[in-house]
C-alpha cells in the first residue's frame, strides 16, 4: 500500500484560515503542505524584531519592513512567514494580498532550531519563486549568509559574512551593518 499525502493549494490553505480550522495554529503553507513553526525563542524574538527596527530606520519610506507576516509564493503552493520581508510599499493593496514575489525587495530569516529548513527548503521556494535576495542569521554562530542570483534550481551566488556592511541589491545605496543585525 502506498501513502498519498494531499497537497493544498494557496487558496484552499486561505479557506482553511476563513473557515478557523487553523485558528490557534502557528502554521505556514510550504510547498503545498501545512508546516507547524518552530516556537520563537528570546534570543530569535530579540534579535529579529532589533533587526526589523533598525532596517526601518536605515529604508525610511522607501520600503515597507514587514515582521512574521506571510508572503504569498503561489507557484509553490507556499505562505511562508519570514522573519523579515522588505516589499513595496503598496499601501491598502495588502489588504487583498499579501505581498507577491515581484512586491519583495529581500527576505530575511533568523535562525536557530530551524536553520535546515531556512537552508534546504525556503532557499529552494524563494529562488523558483525569483526572490532576488535572501539572508539567513545563523544565531548559533552569528554569521549573515547572502544568497543572490535565483533559479529555478536554487541560488547562484552564496556568501557568509560575520562583519562589515552589506548592500542590499534593491538599494546599493543603502550601507546595513552586519554588526547591527547580528547584535553583536
Amino acid at each position: 500500500m502506498s501513502v498519498t499525502t494531499v497537497k493544498w493549494t494557496v487558496e484552499d490553505y486561505h479557506h482553511m484560515i476563513a473557515a478557523g480550522i487553523l485558528e490557534g495554529r502557528n502554521v505556514e503553507l510550504i510547498g503545498g503542505e501545512i508546516i507547524e513553526m518552530a516556537p520563537e525563542g528570546e534570543s530569535h524574538a530579540y534579535s529579529s524584531d532589533e533587526g526589523g527596527e533598525y532596517l526601518m530606520y536605515l529604508l525610511g519610506d522607501r520600503a515597507k519592513v514587514r515582521q512574521g507576516k506571510p508572503i504569498t509564493l503561489s507557484s509553490s503552493n507556499s505562505e511562508p512567514q519570514p522573519d523579515i520581508a522588505v516589499v513595496q510599499r503598496l499601501g491598502r493593496d495588502y489588504r487583498e494580498h499579501h505581498p507577491y514575489p515581484e512586491n519583495i525587495f529581500w527576505l530575511i530569516e533568523y535562525s536557530n532550531s530551524t536553520l535546515s529548513k531556512d537552508l534546504e527548503i525556503k532557499t529552494k521556494i524563494y529562488a523558483q519563486a525569483g526572490i532576488y535576495e535572501y539572508w539567513i542569521i545563523n544565531l548559533r554562530t552569528r554569521e549573515l549568509i547572502v544568497f543572490r542570483s535565483p533559479t529555478n534550481d536554487g541560488y547562484q551566488f552564496r556568501e557568509t559574512l560575520t562583519q562589515g556592511n552589506i548592500n542590499p541589491l534593491a538599494f546599493p545605496d543603502v550601507a546595513v551593518s552586519i554588526d547591527r543585525l547580528l547584535e553583536d
